[in-house]
Parts: structure tokens; sequence; C-alpha cells
């Protein structure tokens, strides 16, 4: 086959936060099945993924799991790499973004991009969404939250370097209404459009200063690259790009021809990152497309609904290349499609056991049957089976030429819908041939031709098995970039070699005389309902245990932690400590501040006056446990503002090891009001 020309091809980058579940598997098992078939239609293909690891959120993530950002990444990092390994995606390069020379060519883009005047100093007041990395205007909040995610977010004031976007939007515009493929699904660039360009861009904040886990502005050290630019610019700078001076290999293979990334994500790859390419003088990707999310029964997956598939728990139960057909085949084109444990059994037991995999077995073990495992053509097209059973001379040719017009166009149609990107289409067609051949067993019933005692219907017997093998083999060559193993496997059975794409425009290429194997395998065995529900059920348990285990560790650290060193201040003397005035005090009311995720504002009695005081404990205590407690309370501290409320002493906590707050609280029954001294 003629090489077509290179072709480069990417996903997002995963965020290594934690471990994928089934719907960010979808995203790298999706882009692997486009790769192969580009490679299977000859083109110097270039598949990259991997891993987005700076940003807020692991800085914060990692303290909490008592590591280094460093170490928290390189372990999701290692996740990610395992979970997409078992999915057996081809990947070329899995690209990390801590890497050193990653960094060091962001670096240089963030210094060209500045020295051209396309950055500039200046200070932020807004709102900031951690998990999404992404910062929001008052107008743009939904209820508050974060219109992405929403999730809380939070203020956010500091200096910061920002990006001239109102000066590349026009010519964004532009090139979007003259490239109308650019943006796809034709949904996704309406939704750009209409609520982003079209009403106008605000400059775009490309640093933060309030933390420090990510790329450092070299010339400005206290800044790190906003996680953004970091990510986007993975593209390029691991394909060969360096503003100094770019290889050959990204010459050849930028733009990318494909950036395969999550809707959710589409406005920083079709808006942010052509505007940032626009700046540093690059051609912009051919294609950025905004694939649909793969939903559990119940919505969007989420840990915090506890309703998250992991490819690797799917695999132990079904395999690896059922998971494959299933988030390939349930998912539309430019609609969410929707997973759940009984249709996976559903699929199973219809698609694959029974149309491929039955298919399979009993066209390889009838030809072991009846002619020894020996596939001969022999061009009887002329007998029909009656339904009777009565074996006469008839007009079947039209039987076979059907299954043969249907085998032949089963290419040109998967190939079509490939490069439309329409993948569950495709798979769809070729479960049609494999459809077609069930079909056409039970149009020809090779079991009442084999009864027949002369020649002329043991040899159209034959024809209908030489047939069926033909028809299996363009088709588990077609099923390859979806289900790679399982092709390999009926493959084999069939001792069939790959033809290419390019010579499927003649059905009749299997070697008459060949055998195919005497001991055929059964690709998938039907599984039972009840006994997959015991299998999650195992699954259920174990992550329990381990929950529990978990746990149970962390009450250990916390033991351990009972006596703990804390660092040591300045010393003070009697009178200083006899300014401080603590009193007990008892809660008699208490509610959550509705603008702020920590604080409580609870109505304390001191004696026998109530005061209002307000305490960043929300996580660890909710307002109907507070009420009736008696607490420790700094009574002579000056009245403070705190989410524009009034709060009128403190009351005392002691904070472990790992931040967590423990109301200190007096032993024994003590009136309120009393004075601890």
């Amino acid at each position: 086959m003629a090489n077509k020309g290179p072709y480069y091809i990417t996903t997002a980058i995963a965020y290594a936060s934690g471990k994928p579940h089934i719907g960010n598997t979808y995203e790298a098992v999706l882009a692997d099945a486009i790769a192969r078939y580009k490679r299977v239609e000859g083109y110097d293909v270039v598949f990259q993924t991997g891993t987005d690891e700076h940003g807020q959120k692991n800085e914060i993530k990692a303290a909490e799991a008592g590591m280094t950002p460093q170490a928290f990444v390189d372990m999701n990092a290692g996740e990610i790499k395992r979970i997409w390994d078992l999915m057996n995606t081809s990947y070329d390069r899995f690209v990390r973004t801590s890497d050193p020379e990653h960094k060091r060519k962001v670096q240089k883009i963030f210094k060209k991009l500045y020295d051209q005047g396309d950055i500039y100093k200046g200070a932020y007041e807004g709102w900031y969404c951690t998990p999404c990395e992404s910062f929001w205007t008052e107008s743009q909040l939904v209820d508050g939250n974060c219109p992405d995610c929403g999730r809380p977010v939070t203020k956010a004031k500091e200096e910061a370097y920002f990006f001239k976007m109102s000066k590349y939007a026009d010519r964004l515009i532009e090139y979007i209404n003259t490239h109308p493929e650019f943006i796809q699904p034709v949904a996704r660039k309406n939704e750009m459009m209409n609520n982003f360009l079209l009403p106008g861009l605000q400059d775009l904040c490309v640093s933060r200063t309030s933390f420090t886990w990510g790329v450092q502005v070299d010339f400005d050290p206290k800044h790190v690259v906003y996680v953004w630019l970091d990510a986007l610019s993975n593209y390029t700078t691991f394909a060969g790009y360096d503003p100094d001076g770019s290889t050959d290999d990204y010459k050849k293979y930028w733009p990318a021809d494909l950036h395969l990334i999550g809707k959710d994500i589409i406005r920083f790859h079709t808006i942010y990152w052509p505007i940032f390419l626009m700046a540093l003088g690059e051609p912009l990707p051919k294609q950025v497309f905004g694939h649909p999310w793969l939903l559990m029964g119940d919505g969007k997956m989420s840990k915090s609904k506890g309703n998250v598939l992991y490819a690797d728990e799917m695999s132990e139960i079904f395999g690896v290349d059922a998971v494959r057909y299933f988030v390939l085949h349930e998912m539309p084109f430019e609609n969410d499609g929707v997973l759940t444990w009984d249709l996976c059994v559903e699929r199973f037991n219809s698609d694959l056991a029974n149309t491929l995999g039955n298919l399979v077995n009993r066209t390889i073990s009838m030809t072991n049957k009846y002619f020894g495992g020996e596939v001969r053509a022999t061009g009887v097209t002329d007998l029909e089976v009656a339904p009777s059973g009565v074996v006469s001379e008839g007009q079947t040719g039209s039987i076979d030429e059907d299954l043969k017009k249907v085998v032949l166009e089963t290419p040109v149609k998967v190939t079509e819908k490939m490069d439309h990107l329409r993948v569950a289409d495709a798979i769809s067609e070729t479960f049609a041939l494999f459809k077609r051949c069930n079909k056409y067993i039970d149009e020809t019933a090779p079991w009442i031709l084999a009864k027949g005692e002369d020649q002329q219907t043991k040899d159209r017997l034959s024809q209908v098995l030489y047939n069926l093998v033909e028809a299996i083999a363009v088709g588990a060559e077609l099923l390859e970039s979806f289900m790679p193993d399982t092709a390999g496997k009926i493959l084999a059975q069939l001792n069939a070699e790959k033809r290419g794409l390019d010579n499927m425009t003649t059905f009749g290429q299997y070697p008459s005389g060949q055998k195919v194997t005497d001991a055929p395998q059964i690709l998938f065995q039907r599984l039972k309902p009840e006994d997959v529900e015991a299998e999650i059920a195992k699954l259920q348990q174990a992550k329990a245990a381990a929950a529990g285990a978990a746990e149970e560790e962390k009450a250990d650290e916390a033991a351990d932690a009972d006596c703990m060193d804390v660092e040591k201040k300045e010393e003070v003397t009697i009178d200083d400590f006899a300014k401080l005035q603590i009193q007990v005090g008892e809660v008699v009311s208490c509610e959550a501040v509705k603008k702020s995720k920590k604080l409580l504002c609870s109505q304390v009695k001191i004696g026998s006056e109530t005061r209002q005081i307000l305490s960043g404990i929300k996580q660890w205590y909710t307002p109907e446990e507070m009420v009736g407690k008696k607490v420790l309370v700094i009574t002579n501290l000056k009245p403070a503002k705190l989410a524009g409320l009034e709060s009128q002493g403190m009351i005392l906590c002691a904070e472990d090891d790992q931040g967590r707050l423990s109301l200190v609280r007096p032993e024994g029954e003590v009136s309120c009001g009393a004075e601890v001294r």
C-alpha cells in the first residue's frame, strides 16, 4: 500500500490527579481506533497521548496525600499509562508535562509571547475554579458556581500576567468561518462562536503566584505559567517545536490532523490554543473533535456519586476487547452515550458471543466436520435447500452474490464512516457483515447439504463454507482497529493472511485448499446476568475492604499523631497569657455560611449574653453536630468581618499534623461563662 503521508493524532492529556474512569479511558480507545485505521489506510501515523501534571489542584491533592507533587503525579501518571496499556492503545508517544525539556520549551514560549507584547503584567481579581483550573468573572458564574463543572469557586486576587486574547479574536473568527471542518461536531463550533467569540474575549490570566507546582516564569520566578498554556503546548513541544528552532519531525507532522478531546474542554482547544498558535506564528491544527461524554445510567460519572466504572475492573469480567467494543459502540457522534452493567451483559451476549463468536465457531466446526478443515472453492452455486430440507437445483447464485456484495461494500462503508470520525457507525457496518454471514448460513443450511451424497451437493457445501470463511476473514481484518486481539484470534483460527484495504475489492482471495484450525476456540462465552452481578458484588466488596483498610491506616496515623511535635513559638509571660479572656460557651444554634466553603456561624451563649461567632470548621462539623456542645471561646478578641458577617470571638480548636480540626471542650459539667485560667 502506498504511503499516504503523515497523520498526527492526539488525545487531551489526562489530568494526573487520580485513576482514570471508563469515561476518561473511552477517549484513549477512540483515538487508538482512529490511529489504527489510519495506519491500515496507509498513513504514517503518530499517535500522542499522556498526562497533564501541573496546577494548584495537584499541589493540594499531593499535600492531602502527604506526598511531594512530583511523587504524586509520578504515581498517577503510572496508573494512567497502565490503564492505556491494558486497553491495548497503540500510542507512539506517552508524554508528561513535568518533563524537564517540555518545561524549558514552555518557558521559552512564555518569554517569546511576552517579548513581542502579547503578554503583559497586571493584577487579577475574580473567581477561580481549582478543579477546572479556570478563571471566571462574576457574570459568568452560574448560581455562584463554576459554569463548567458546577463546583464552588474561590475569590482570587493576585499579581498576574495576561494574554491579549482580543488582539487575535477577529482573526480566529475569520479562520473558523473559512474552515468549517476545523471544529467538529458543528454544534461545538456554534457554541464557541455564540457563547465566547462573538460576545468578545477578555484578556486571559496566564500566570499564578498563589501556588508553586508548575512551570516557573524564568524572568519572574514567583510566577508559574497558567496550567492550560503549559498543557496545551504539549501538542507541539513533544512533536519537536522550539521557539529557537524546530525539528524536521515537527515540520513533517505539524499541524496536527486531529485533536481528539472531551466536549467539556472544547473552549481551551478551539479558542485559547489557536490564539496561542497564531501569536507564535504556527499553523493551527486541521481539526478539533469534541467528543460527547460516556455516561452511567444515572448521569455523568462521578466519584462522589459512587457510579464510577473503571476499565481494569470491567476487563476482569468481560475482557479487554469487549470493553473496547462497549465504549466505541455505545458512543454516538454528537450525543452522550450511556453505559450500564446490564447493557454490557446484553451487548456481550447478543453481539459478541452470538453474532460474532458463534458465527466463527460454527463455521470452523462445520469445515472440520465435513471436510477435515479444508476450505475449498468449487464454484457450485445452483443448488438450493427447500424449507422441507430437500436439496434441489435452483437459482441460488443470487444468495451468494448478495453475500459477496455486502462483503465488498463493507470496507468502503467503514472507511467512509471512519473518515468522518463516526467510529460507532463503522463498527455497526462491520457487525452488519457478520450478521449477513449468519443469515447466509440460515439461507444455505449447510447441515442439510451435508446429508446429500452426490458430488454436486458436496461441492455446493464446500463453496458455502468457502464463502463464509472468505467473508469472515474480511470482517475480521476490518474489526482489527476496534478489537485488535479478537481480530487476530479470528484470522489465526481461519489461517488467513491480512490482505489490506486496497485488496478488498475482489471476493475469493482466501487460498482454496487451505485448512482452518482443528481446535476452534470460543471467542466469547455467554454470560449469565446473575454471575456478572456476583462478580460486581465481589468488586464492590473488595473496594469497601480497601477503603476500610485505608480508614484504619488513617486512624493509626491519627493515633500516632496524638503526641506530635509542634514548632515552638516565642515564649510569653504569665502577664501575656492573662491578656486573653477564655470562657466556656454553649452553642445554642448554628448554620452554614452560604457564601463560604469553610465557615459555620454559631450563636454561642456565654454567661448572660449570646454571641455570634464564625469558625472555619465546616469540613469537620455539621451545624446540627455543633448545637448543644460546650466550647472554649476567646471573648476579648476584637470583632472581625468574615464573609460579610461579624464574628464576636473565637472558638478554640486543636489541629493535628494532617490539618484536621477538633473542638477543645471542657471536661465535666461547667457552667456557661466560666473562665479558663
